[in-house]
């Protein structure tokens, strides 16, 4: 392939491995080429086989390659941190899959052996480029509805967890590691420095009992705004993707096709008629609707000028590798990340809301 300079090996060959895999041997993406890949599965072994990798017989074989400058680790996350270590001071720059470690402790210690070795670390939060999200936070940001008091974002499906590794609490199994850390990611990375002072969470077990496989948290950031963070596998009917509301209107996306709406105020309504609004549920005042002239509907629809993939990650890394710009995704913001999903399990075990400064 003309203009590769990169050579990639992966460490971790199952459904995340395999992703990137064919993200990268698209020939559209000429900056990397994978060498090859480990794994201690023979059975993923013989798939990495059957799609044309080459499989290194041993994890020193493939870190003693020294045509290998990039490592990708996504095995199980249990192994996130002696791998990244191992592979950084092999002399190789790594990428690691999400969560980046178990707990903020390893990534101190990952941190540590980045500073010490000079090598670039960083990590797949990839979904900042989502267009879901990216609708939300543009809309949200530009006081169409007024100042966001909550933002509510979920990620919701009816058919439990896979069986496997996200099913044991050893090998980091559980939703809060598995979606927690994508959805916190995205709302950290929207807010910018601002910290997050509360977090409250609920998590349920009801297929495993090992791990959560439904959670609900809740953070207070220091402005005052509220974020709700919910995922479930347990919805047959789920809630919208994102539910902001603001001072003067709301912003509802359904889905990852982006289809939803703003229903923002253009008439304060605030003179109440004498009259009791009757309902089926009896009388109310309080939830009378408002009169259609009061508002405003804007249909929204998917960003087309936003680019969602694999390659917007491994762009940031390679320039970072290059010199050529400072890593957009870094160790530091994945911390906070791990610290505030600490902070949830504390809430959890504790029965108890917890204050940060996050």
């Amino acid at each position: 392939m003309v203009g590769v300079t990169h050579k990639l090996g992966i460490i971790g060959f199952g459904g995340m491995g395999r992703n990137h895999y064919k993200h990268m041997i698209n020939e559209e993406y000429s900056r990397i080429e994978v060498k090859g890949i480990f794994d201690i599965s023979p059975k993923a072994c013989e798939a990495a086989r059957e799609r044309g990798a080459y499989v290194y017989e041993s994890l020193e074989a493939i870190l003693g390659d020294p045509e290998i400058d990039l490592i990708l680790v996504s095995a199980t996350n249990d192994a996130h941190k002696s791998l990244s270590i191992a592979a950084m001071q092999a002399g190789k720059n790594v990428i690691s899959e999400k969560p980046v470690t178990m707990n903020s402790g390893e990534l101190e210690e990952i941190m540590a052996v980045a500073k010490e070795t000079g090598k670039v670390f960083t990590i797949d939060h990839n979904r900042r480029t989502n267009r879901d999200f990216v609708l939300m936070r543009r809309n949200a940001e530009s006081g169409i509805i007024g100042k966001p008091i909550v933002i509510e974002s979920r990620v919701e499906g009816s058919r439990g967890m896979p069986k496997g590794w996200r099913t044991l609490k050893e090998l980091g199994g559980g939703m809060m590691l598995d979606w927690g850390v994508h959805l916190i990611d995205q709302l950290l990375y929207m807010m910018g420095d601002e910290k997050v002072k509360e977090v409250y969470c609920k998590m349920l077990s009801i297929q495993y009992p090992e791990v959560d496989d439904n959670f609900h948290l809740m953070m207070t950031f220091e402005s005052g705004l509220i974020v709700i963070v919910e995922v479930g596998t347990n919805h047959y009917i789920p809630h919208p993707r994102w539910y902001v509301m603001g001072e003067k209107g709301t912003i509802q996306i359904d889905n990852w096709d982006c289809n939803g709406k703003i229903i923002r105020n253009i008439n304060k309504e605030d003179i109440w008629d004498e009259e009791i609004f009757y309902t089926k549920a009896g009388p109310t005042k309080t939830m009378a609707p408002r009169s259609a002239k009061s508002v405003e509907t804007i249909e929204l629809s998917c960003p087309e000028d936003v680019e969602d993939s694999l390659y917007v990650v491994y762009d940031q890394f390679l320039d970072a590798v290059e010199g050529k710009a400072p890593l957009t995704i870094t160790a530091e913001q994945a911390m906070r990340v791990m610290k505030l999903m600490e902070a949830a399990f504390v809430s959890v075990n504790e029965k108890r809301s917890v204050e940060v400064n996050i």
